[in-house]
C-alpha cells in the first residue's frame, strides 16, 4: 500500500508556545534576581563609621591576633628590653628607651644615612634592576606600622622586594620593630631635617615665628620672622603641617637619587604609608598591570593599587582596572611609578615646591596641571590592593582612635575574597570607565606660604645624579 506525502497543516494557535516563552523568561529573571542577591551579599564594606556602637562584632586585639598566622605574632607584640645595642650603636637598657639628647638622635640619623645600610641581603640578594621597590613614610604610629609589617609579611613574592622605611620621627621601639623583619631585604632612611631634631628652630616652630592666625599688619609690627610671607588665606605656617610634604618630597629624591643600592634601578616604586593595609596579591596585581600598561593605556604614567571607596564587590571587580586622568584625593594610596616619570615630577620642582599647599598630593596635582607635558594619567584598581586603616592622624581626629575595628574588618574582606578565590587573578580587564569632567584648576589649601619652606624644598631637589 502506498502512502501518501505528508503535507503540514499549521496547527491552531492554542498559547502553549506563547506560555513556555512567558515561563521561561520568568525562569530567566528569578536566576537573574537570585545571581544579583548572591553577589549583593558579597559586597564588602569596611567602613568603621557605619558600624554603630550596638555592632556585637568582636574587634578584641585576641580575635585580630588571630586571623594572623602565628609566626608573624613577632609583628604585633613589642619585646622586652634587655640592656643590648641596636643596629648602628643604638643603646637600651632593662627600663626602656634611653632618653637621647637631640645631638644624639642627629648623630644617630646621620650614621644611618651614610651607612646605608641594607638588612638581609646575604639572605635574599642583591636589589635586582627591575625589582619591585616599596617605600614607607613613617612618623610615630606605631601599631598601624606593625599591621602593615605583617600584611607585607603575607604578600606572595615579597622576598624579591626592597623595602624603604623612611622616617620623620627617631624611634628605638619602631627601630627595633623594622629591624627584625626577616622576609625581604630592608632599609631605614631618615628625613634629617624633622620637628623632632629641630623643636625650637625652623623647620620646626622658631619662638620668633609669627602665630597662625596673627594679621600680617600686626606681624609686620611685631617684626616675627616671617611676618611678609602669610598663605594665600592670611595664615602663617604651621611646623606640623608642612613636614609630611617637606618628607615626602625629600624622601623620593632620596630613592632616586642619592641610594646606592637604587642606582641602577629601573623598575617600580610603590609608596606607601604607615597606616596602609596590603593584600597578599598586591605585588602579583601590580606586575599583571606593568605588563598590560602598554596594552591598556599607553599615557599611563602612574599605577594606584589603592582606593578610597568604602563599600566595593570583589565578585565583580577583583581583576578590574580603570584609566582615569590622576586626582591626588582618589589616586594617592598604593601610587606606583619608575624613574622616567620621577624625572618629569622632579623637573617641575619649582611648581611643586611653591604651589601654597601642604599635602605633598596636591602639590603633585598641580605639577600635572601646570608643568608636565604629558599630564599624569593613572591605571587603578577597582578591587583594592591597599586600604587605609588609620583612623586618626594628622588631618584626622576622632573620639575613638582605636584601629581594631578598621583592621578587623579589611582582614574579614582579604578572608572572604581568599575563600572565594577572587586574589590572585589571571588576567586584568579594563572595566568601561566613565566621562571624566575636565579637572578644575583648584586653589591651594594654604599652609605654604613661607619662602623657608620653598627654599629648604629646592635644596633637597637633585636632578639626577
Amino acid at each position: 500500500m502506498m502512502r501518501g506525502r505528508r503535507i503540514p497543516i499549521a496547527l491552531p494557535n492554542t498559547g502553549a508556545l506563547s506560555r513556555r516563552r512567558h515561563t521561561l523568561y520568568i525562569r530567566s529573571a528569578i536566576i537573574v534576581f537570585i545571581l544579583f542577591a548572591f553577589l549583593q551579599f558579597h559586597v564588602i564594606n569596611y567602613d568603621s563609621s557605619e558600624t554603630g556602637s550596638n555592632d556585637s562584632t568582636n574587634y578584641s586585639t585576641a580575635a585580630i591576633l588571630q586571623m594572623v598566622p602565628p609566626v608573624f605574632h613577632k609583628y604585633l607584640t613589642g619585646k622586652p628590653r634587655n640592656s643590648t645595642h641596636g643596629q648602628n650603636g643604638t643603646h637600651v637598657g632593662a627600663e626602656g628607651p634611653r632618653t637621647v639628647n637631640i645631638s644624639e638622635i642627629l648623630r644617630m640619623i646621620q650614621r644611618y644615612n651614610e651607612f646605608q645600610t641594607v638588612l638581609n641581603e646575604d639572605i635574599y640578594g642583591p636589589l635586582q634592576n627591575d625589582s619591585v621597590i616599596i617605600v614607607v613614610q613613617v612618623h610615630k604610629r606605631i601599631t598601624y606600622l606593625r599591621h602593615l609589617i605583617v600584611s607585607l609579611a603575607q604578600a606572595r613574592d615579597i622576598s624579591r622586594t626592597l623595602l624603604v622605611f623612611s622616617h620623620d620621627y627617631y624611634d628605638d621601639d619602631i627601630n627595633d620593630l623594622v629591624q627584625s623583619i626577616d622576609f625581604c631585604k630592608v632599609m631605614q632612611i631618615f628625613y634629617p631635617f624633622s620637628i623632632q631634631t629641630h623643636p625650637n628652630e625652623f623647620p620646626g616652630a622658631d619662638p620668633g615665628d609669627c602665630p597662625r592666625d596673627i594679621k600680617k599688619e600686626q606681624a609686620l609690627l611685631r617684626k616675627c620672622n616671617n611676618a611678609l610671607h602669610p598663605d594665600l588665606y592670611g595664615h602663617y605656617r604651621e611646623a606640623k603641617f608642612t613636614q609630611t610634604k617637606h618628607h615626602w618630597w625629600w624622601k623620593a629624591n632620596r630613592v632616586f637619587d642619592q641610594l646606592e643600592v637604587t642606582k641602577y634601578h629601573t623598575g617600580m616604586v610603590v609608596f606607601l604609608e604607615e597606616d596602609h593595609y596590603v593584600a597578599e596579591d598586591f605585588l602579583h596585581i601590580l606586575e599583571l598591570m606593568f605588563r598590560k600598561s602598554q596594552d591598556l593605556c599607553s599615557k599611563c604614567n602612574i599605577l594606584s593599587l589603592g582606593t578610597y571607596l568604602k563599600t566595593f564587590n570583589y565578585y565583580t571587580y577583583n581583576k578590574k582596572v580603570e584609566v582615569t586622568p590622576w586626582i591626588s584625593s582618589k589616586h594617592n594610596m598604593g601610587m606606583t611609578f619608575n624613574r622616567t616619570t620621577w624625572y618629569d615630577i622632579v623637573r617641575c620642582a619649582r611648581h611643586f615646591c611653591e604651589y601654597d599647599d601642604y599635602n605633598w598630593d596636591w602639590s603633585l596635582q598641580h605639577v600635572s596641571q601646570q608643568c608636565l607635558k604629558q599630564k599624569l594619567h593613572v591605571m587603578v584598581v577597582k578591587g583594592p590592593r591597599v586600604f587605609h586603616i588609620g583612623e586618626c592622624g594628622v588631618h584626622h581626629k576622632k573620639s575613638n582612635c582605636e584601629s581594631n575595628q578598621v583592621i578587623s574588618k579589611v582582614q574579614k574582606v582579604l578572608k572572604a575574597a581568599r575563600g572565594s578565590q577572587q586574589l590572585f587573578p589571571r588576567s586584568i580587564s579594563l572595566t568601561q570607565t566613565s566621562l571624566v569632567k575636565k579637572t578644575k584648576l583648584r586653589k591651594g589649601n594654604g599652609g605654604w606660604g613661607d619662602q623657608r619652606d620653598h627654599q629648604l624644598c629646592f635644596n633637597m631637589t637633585l636632578v639626577g645624579r
